[in-house]
């Protein structure tokens, strides 16, 4: 198999740690590039059936797990076993699951993979990181990443983003390969901001897909998006042009347009009359954007940021509005210029 770059050695494993549809998809890229995986989840049924099927059948049934992957509960040797972390833990259970391995993560590579924001805190999963293990190198990778396309080796590309370029170059020499190719970004907010931001609009998408509203109509929703999701980004610090690669619109478009993602799920049950309890019980998984959005309209307003599309979302989900509602106050509102960031001269 070939090497791209700087590779770890042989007795050095790696540990994933969340056993949910990402976190697996990980570490069997992980484990098809030649290295020793450690992947540690909650639930010591879920890894008694890893073991005994070959596959995790409740978030990615009918994918094979790779040898060199060992599934376990035992938190604490994951950790101090691996020198390069991914964590790919829900949003709400990422800084209770690991407080109590803070001391063992001192001088470790954790690369968050999560994207949400905690709810109390209006913090970033790579802030929490850095919370909990102040100590450590961190890194966020994000991108148009569908967890079942990466793990059937469906062509992909991702980001990975720190102000440490060692960093950068370590995680893509892992990472790497025939079907999964990694960029690197200095903006590690913007990146990060990106694919917690997009879940939120991929609600949205998915109303307008099962609701059956035209092609122009999604493409006006997503462009919008990406629009507010760039002006909010900006006022917190992110460069606008991060929100042209791969992390920004490139995420958007395949979690807007795609029934693969859980947010994009989430909006097309809400479109189909089902209620946003009836609607994540149908997934059974996290959807992040509905986490988000509630602190995300608070946010914005905090910070005097125009977010039409999250206002109107947070009206439909919590508030008893319609996407049709939304839609037609968002078309009777005053015309903004097309683009933020290029003056509208000539008017």
């Amino acid at each position: 198999m070939a090497n791209y770059g700087l590779v770890m050695t042989e007795q050095q494993p790696i540990a994933v740690l969340g056993g949910g549809s990402f976190g697996t998809a990980i570490a069997n890229l992980l484990a098809q590039n030649g290295q020793p995986v450690l992947h540690w989840m909650r639930d010591p049924e879920q890894v008694e059936a890893i073991k005994q099927n070959g596959e995790n059948p409740r978030y990615l049934k009918g994918i094979k797990i790779l040898p060199g992957i060992e599934p376990l509960t035992d938190l604490e040797r994951a950790v101090q076993s691996a020198e390069v972390i991914f964590v790919a833990l829900p949003s709400s259970a990422l800084r209770q699951a690991l407080q109590p391995v803070a001391k063992q993560l001192a001088g470790k590579i954790l690369v968050s993979t999560t994207k949400g924001i905690e709810a109390k805190s209006f913090k970033l999963m790579s802030q929490i990181l850095e919370d909990i293990a102040p100590d450590a190198r961190i890194g966020v990778l994000s991108g148009p990443n569908l967890a079942r396309e990466v793990a059937e080796g469906a062509l992909t590309a991702s980001v990975i983003a720190s102000e440490d370029e060692a960093l950068c170059l370590q995680v893509q020499a892992v990472l790497h390969g025939p079907t999964f190719r990694v960029y690197a970004s200095g903006d590690r907010f913007g990146v990060e901001l990106g694919g917690a931001l997009k879940n939120v609009y991929a609600i949205m998408a998915g109303m307008a897909a099962a609701m059956g509203m035209g092609e122009n109509t999604k493409s006006m929703l997503i462009t919008r998006a990406l629009a507010e999701m760039t002006r909010f980004a900006v006022q917190l610090g992110a460069n606008p042009m991060t929100f042209l690669g791969l992390a920004g619109v490139g995420d958007l478009i395949v979690t807007c347009s795609s029934s693969k993602s859980r947010n994009y799920q989430v909006g097309f049950a809400l479109g189909e009359g089902l209620s946003l309890e009836e609607a994540v019980d149908r997934l059974g998984e996290v959807a992040e954007g509905v986490n988000t959005i509630k602190v995300l309209k608070e946010r914005a307003e905090e910070l005097e940021v125009y977010m039409p599309l999250v206002t109107g979302l947070h009206a439909i989900l919590f508030e008893g509005r319609t996407l049709k509602q939304v839609i037609g106050a968002l078309m009777l509102a005053e015309p903004k210029t097309d683009v933020d960031f290029i003056p509208a001269t000539g008017f």
